[in-house]
């Protein structure tokens, strides 16, 4: 039984940062399993440094694990840290049983969408205000 072939980019992290006025929406497409996609998540958050809100967008990450896991932890309590709410949005299905199985769900808000919203129009009327 050898390894499984890899496929290129299968194990790849997107991660795209919006941001509106003081709110960092940080998108993440793809996995959370690998130190190099794990890094990556970290330095998309702590770039963050003007942000007062930061938001992870978790609806397309398929799969994350212990590594990723811990990761979460350490940008919460970096934001914290840093006097910058940390929230996730949407966790896929995998994302929450993840979080669940580790006993970490309670340890994170979780946005709901209503709040994004409401979040999404603040940052846009203070942005328009300043910019």
């Amino acid at each position: 039984m050898g390894q499984e072939p890899s496929i290129a980019g299968e194990c790849m992290l997107n991660v795209t940062v919006e941001n509106i006025g003081e709110l960092a929406v940080v998108e993440c497409e793809g996995k959370i399993v690998q130190s190099k996609a794990v890094l990556k998540l970290r330095e998309a958050v702590t770039s963050q440094t003007d942000a007062r809100i930061v938001v992870l967008e978790l609806s397309e990450v398929h799969a994350i694990e212990g590594g990723g896991l811990s990761m979460l932890v350490y940008l919460k309590r970096w934001t914290r840290e840093h006097n910058i709410r940390f929230l996730l949005f949407n966790p896929s299905k995998s994302v929450r049983n993840a979080l669940e199985r580790a006993r970490s769900m309670s340890e994170f808000y979780i946005a709901t969408i209503d709040e994004m919203a409401a979040l999404m129009v603040y940052a846009n009327s203070r942005y328009a205000l300043t910019g």
